[in-house]
């Protein structure tokens, strides 16, 4: 068996008006704190959580966020280390940085080499500075290009940026300036997500009131149809709906999930999956650390996933991929189903897999739905 881990870096400068994930600024957690004070504890938190997980040998780690380039190498590289000691890596493992562009150097990418990192994404969301105002981000498009070009000179191997589309105010035009920018970098990988705007947020407050109007489906539709057209006149093949890269480049670690295999989340509010079954830890970091300090599991919840759960998993997961999905999966009243949308152009059939069309995968949540009511 394999053990890929995720490791949460729940810390960022500032929070982007879109975003809803568990992630806090210093000041959030602590009343003047610097990050520094803040995570100055937090990896040995992690490292303590590590005891607790499976040791097999591990074929992916990833650092998310939160941003993750806000800590050194350093502080990150004793994970990575940890990891190797206690499980052993694959050759060929896939160790992923989560980065803003404006919180790296050329001598703090070096250094993340240096650790063990081999894979950094950086999130670029737009090159328009009206759409990147909306969201509330913090770069300047400018700095992707830097930060792509001294991430390559310092020896990472493979390269992503994520885009968002569908922001309120961004035209097709904006779009498909953001995406042939991307393009024109040094990268291997892109991912592009449809912007969901989720209550609480900030952004949630400014739609609510009317400030703000997102773009209707049928935008929404043409920005994906666009980004694939444009991604794989580039030399970036899809292999999960939302995203494309060039052969050789998928992100492993994300394939894990996918294919539902055994994954650990080390840090405040990680999920966890092993064996079928389900856990996850307790949402904030000072809980988080107070409960691994104190010799207490940090894990919130679990849940053990039936035969029927996994079996829809694995439809809803399978259908999003490029390999598609094993037909025998299927009882033969979903297999007719399936046929209906095969004769509307939205699936395609070969070697006993069903495979999506482009305009298939606009819809692939309804085809699950349907298929599994």
């Amino acid at each position: 068996m394999a053990l890929s881990f995720y490791v949460h870096i729940p810390y960022c400068i500032k929070r982007c008006g879109y975003c809803d994930f568990n992630t806090y600024t210093p000041n959030e957690l602590q009343d003047g704190a610097t990050l520094e004070i803040v995570s100055s504890d937090y990896i040995d938190a992690v490292l303590s959580e590590l005891e607790a997980a499976p040791t097999d040998q591990v074929p992916t780690i990833f650092f998310g966020g939160g941003t993750p380039s806000l800590l050194p190498a350093d502080d990150l590289g004793r994970v990575i280390v940890a990891i190797k000691l206690r499980n052993g890596i694959s050759p060929d493992c896939e160790i992923t940085l989560e980065a803003n562009p404006d919180s790296v150097t050329a001598q703090k990418l070096a250094q993340y080499v240096e650790v063990g990192f081999n894979r950094i994404s950086f999130g670029m969301q737009s090159a328009k500075p009206h759409v990147l105002a909306v969201l509330d981000r913090t770069h300047n498009p400018e700095n992707v290009e830097k930060a792509v070009t001294m991430a390559r000179a310092a020896g990472f191997t493979s390269i992503s940026v994520d885009l968002i589309y569908g922001t309120p105010g961004e035209s097709l035009d904006d779009w498909r300036e953001t995406v042939s920018t991307a393009l024109a970098l040094d990268i291997d990988h892109m991912s592009a997500y449809a912007l969901i705007v989720e209550t609480g947020t900030k952004l949630a407050a400014q739609i609510k009131r009317g400030d703000l109007v997102m773009p209707d489906d049928d935008l929404m539709a043409d920005m994906y149809l666009l980004v694939d057209q444009l991604c794989m006149r580039a030399g970036l093949d899809w292999y999960e709906l939302s995203n494309w890269s060039k052969l050789g480049h998928e992100c492993r670690h994300n394939i894990a999930y996918w294919e539902n295999k055994n994954w650990w989340g080390l840090g405040p509010g990680a999920h966890s999956h092993v064996d079928g079954k389900r856990f996850w830890n307790v949402k904030h970091p000072t809980a988080y650390k107070q409960k691994l300090f104190a010799g207490q599991s940090p894990v919130a919840d679990s849940e053990v996933l039936t035969a029927g759960q996994i079996g829809l998993e694995a439809i809803l997961l399978g259908i999003r991929m490029r390999g598609g999905l094993d037909i025998e999966l299927l009882e033969p009243y979903q297999i007719e189903l399936l046929a209906t949308f095969r004769g509307d152009g939205f699936v395609e059939l070969s070697d006993n897999r069903a495979l999506l069309t482009p305009t298939g995968r606009l819809i692939a949540d309804r085809i699950v739905r349907e298929i599994t009511i």
